[in-house]
């Protein structure tokens, strides 16, 4: 682990501030560091494009919060270079390591002892006329979601060609279990423990009340065709890539090859995590 890359958060300052700080300390423990060109810009530095860090790596550095994290889970893609997340974002379900706490935790992963966990990611692929017109690695979600002023929705809903039902609602989100706690969680999915080989798949704000989320083994492929001439229907990946959707459109959504790796930091739990970020126990 000493070729570390550092990616941080888009338009932040605080990214910078932090390189500069410990920049000379990761130097003294003999680590190569590429750092993105933008975070590297606002510190006085050279970068490197962010797209071309994963290859150049044996880790990344993440500086930012969890949507810098999921970001940069997207672009590692199949390469298995674990991640380290550095929260100076809001929630920080996935970037658990505290300013303070950066030193300690990067001193156990350079001598190999705070441990890695594997995440599973989704594959989703637009079929138009029966052609894959785009397609998607995710960390979190993949979300179909109607527009502002857009009416109810129809998605018709199979898994593994079994017709499940043709949910009227305002959208759809097909989760992981690292996604469990986020957009899946506001539709009133459950919370999954983050290394279930598990799929959830949650209607959003249904016409008919009793749609409720449903949690699938990791093992399936789901169908959802839009049947609404609505012009205002959209893909959403990890809330941060859109796609714009059209009638008869079909979205398959599976597990994908890739997986996601992330350190862990040490002494840290994921209910310790539950506990200080949803505020479980507290009243």
């Amino acid at each position: 682990m000493k070729k570390i890359g550092i990616v941080g958060k888009t338009g932040k300052t605080e990214p910078a501030e932090m390189i500069k700080e410990f920049l000379p300390w990761l130097l003294e423990q003999g680590c190569e560091v590429y750092i993105d060109s933008e975070t590297a810009s606002i510190a006085g530095m050279q970068g490197y494009p962010r797209s071309e860090i994963p290859a150049l790596v044996d880790m990344i550095i993440v500086l930012g919060g969890d949507g810098t994290m999921i970001s940069v889970a997207r672009l590692v893609g199949h390469r298995n270079v674990a991640i380290l997340g550095v929260n100076i974002g809001g929630m920080g379900f996935l970037t658990a390591v505290q300013k303070e706490e950066f030193r300690d935790a990067m001193k156990k992963v350079l001598t190999d002892n705070c441990p890695v966990e594997e995440r599973m990611m989704l594959s989703a692929c637009v079929f138009r006329h029966s052609e894959c017109i785009a397609e998607y690695s995710v960390m979190n979600d993949v979300v179909v979601n109607k527009g502002a002023l857009a009416r109810i929705i129809d998605l018709e809903t199979y898994v593994n060609h079994t017709y499940i039902a043709t949910f009227k609602a305002d959208g759809l989100i097909v989760s992981t279990p690292t996604g469990s706690t986020a957009y899946a969680l506001s539709a009133g999915g459950p919370i999954l423990y983050p290394t279930l080989n598990s799929i959830i798949l949650a209607p959003i704000c249904p016409h008919t009340l009793t749609n409720r989320p449903i949690v699938l083994p990791d093992d399936i492929v789901i169908e959802v065709f839009l049947k609404s001439p609505n012009e205002d229907v959209f893909l959403t990946l990890d809330g941060q890539v859109g796609f714009s959707l059209k009638m008869n459109d079909i979205v398959m959504v599976k597990k994908s090859s890739c997986k996601t790796h992330l350190f862990i930091p040490c002494e840290k739990d994921y209910f310790h995590i539950l506990r200080t970020k949803l505020k479980w126990g507290e009243r």
